[in-house]
């Protein structure tokens, strides 16, 4: 099965992901506060021989395998709060500064 991915990866992806926005983000008059994250997949759990008998999760695609049982597969479901590692406040996706607003309607700054 050469198309597993490693739920690690999948992790990785998504941060590599965020990374990317806020660099996008940078010099935009406009940024986020990046909230909770929350993740679910269905893996499949197997003990790896080759790997120092360590044990991998792979995440699946629901309807791609018809040889991957329910029986072998588990809902894994969690929250990541992301931090700045430099500060260790809340994340924030975009711009150096609070943005202009001063083009909105006053309706719309309210």
């Amino acid at each position: 099965m050469s198309d597993r991915i490693e739920l690690a990866e999948v992790v990785g992806a998504v941060r590599d992901g965020l990374v990317e926005a806020a660099r996008r983000g940078a010099g935009q008059g406009l940024r986020f506060e990046l909230g909770e994250i929350q993740m679910e997949f269905m893996v499949e759990v197997r003990r790896e021989a080759r790997a120092k008998g360590g044990v991998k999760a792979w995440v699946v695609d629901a309807g791609a395998e018809a040889g991957v049982s329910r029986a072998q597969t588990h809902k894994v479901a969690f929250t990541l709060k992301p931090r700045d590692t430099a500060t260790g406040q809340d994340w924030l996706i975009a711009a150096d500064d609070e943005g202009d607003v001063s083009g909105f309607s006053a309706a719309a700054r309210d």
